[in-house]
């Protein structure tokens, strides 16, 4: 881009001098007094002004005051007189300026500072420019946050309805005479809806975490009993694979939210069984960090991982096809603890060493 810069001084001799000056590299505009410069503001894109201060009608600071309402972004330098100097100090103190040069100026010294006056124009023009950009940024990620949110509550009115009507009336279908051919068309069905559901029920999780909608109350909650309570409900589901819960607590006392952890552990749990191997142990254990917070993880032995491939798993909806488990649940698990741990304060670490999988995360100790 060619800048246009525009010369005001009342001797013309002046402004032919500026002119011959910078007319090589810029769109030079002339004028010789205060009036006409305006003008020349309202009809043209100005970068840059150079004036004189003292003029006839209108001094140089008087101008460049006036001329920051029609062009507030444009670069202004003052020529000026050592006896001008308070008239000046006063004129960079409230920003009109950007640097004075004193006359007689030195050609070589006043065409640098246009030039670093240009490229202080250019950066401001950049930033200005990008700030517009994280404005409209800011915007769509406010309509995101809205489409999240009416996207909840599309899913649970929408969907969550008719699911379950159908979930009702296959009970009803379950309690009739039918014949085996009939039972099996029904069970498919059935865990075909319980899979929705699931799905339905995590996206609405993961969604009401993530845009902060998911009410929080932290309290003071004991792992050793939470534990207890999980180890039973899943003994049936350990017991047909083979494998044992192991709980060591050196600290079980924290504060989170109770709901929002119940989950974290109840999907960190069913993840450890339904991907473990057979016939071996999910290991649970706490620890105080050096801090004096709690560190909480739950391992299993299992397939590893890569880091791309964790990666993935903890990002919601990956359609990964070589990490998707269709018959193994939503696939949104990871994305949802990742989710309600981020509204705790917290955040999921994964590991996969080889042979194993490992979860854990930081709570606030309630000692």
């Amino acid at each position: 881009m060619k800048h246009h810069i525009l010369c005001v001084d009342d001797e013309v001799d002046n402004v032919d001098a500026l002119e011959r000056l910078f007319r090589k590299k810029y769109t030079v505009h002339k004028a010789t007094s205060g009036k006409q410069a305006l003008k020349i503001l309202e009809e043209n894109k100005i970068s840059l002004i150079v004036t004189d201060q003292r003029m006839p009608g209108m001094t140089g600071v008087e101008l460049l005051a006036e001329s920051m309402e029609s062009t507030p972004e444009a670069i202004r330098i003052l020529l000026t007189g050592y006896t001008d100097i308070d008239s000046v100090i006063a004129a960079v103190n409230s920003g009109q300026i950007y640097r004075y040069v004193t006359k007689p100026w030195d050609p070589v010294d006043l065409a640098n500072a246009v030039d670093k006056a240009l490229e202080r124009y250019e950066l401001s023009a950049e930033l200005k420019d990008k700030n517009a950009r994280l404005e409209t940024a800011l915007r769509e990620l406010r309509s995101l946050d809205e489409a999240k949110s009416n996207f909840m509550i599309l899913i649970n009115h929408e969907l969550k309805t008719p699911l379950t009507v159908i979930l009702s009336f296959m009970g009803l279908l379950q309690e009739t005479n039918l014949n085996d051919e009939q039972k099996k068309y029904l069970d498919r069905i059935s865990q075909s809806a319980d899979r929705l559901q699931a799905m339905i029920s995590d996206s609405l999780e993961l969604v009401s975490a993530e845009t902060g909608t998911m009410p929080v109350k932290i309290t003071g909650i004991n792992l050793k009993k939470l534990m207890s309570e999980l180890n039973q409900t899943y003994q049936a589901q350990l017991d047909k694979k083979g494998m044992t819960l192991d709980l060591a607590f050196e600290a079980s006392d924290v504060r989170a939210d109770a709901k929002a952890l119940r989950s974290v552990l109840t999907r960190l749990l069913d993840n450890a069984v339904k991907f473990g191997h057979e016939k071996t142990s999910i290991e649970f254990s706490t620890r105080v960090t050096d801090e004096g917070h709690v560190h909480v993880s739950m391992s299993n032995e299992g397939k590893s991982l890569k880091a791309d491939t964790i990666a993935k798993i903890l990002k919601p909806f990956s359609l990964d096809e070589n990490i998707m488990h269709h018959t193994k649940g939503s696939g949104l698990g990871l994305s949802v603890v990742q989710a309600l741990l981020h509204r705790l304060g917290s955040q999921l670490e994964v590991q996969s060493p080889k042979g194993r999988f490992e979860a854990s995360f930081v709570l606030t100790s309630d000692r």
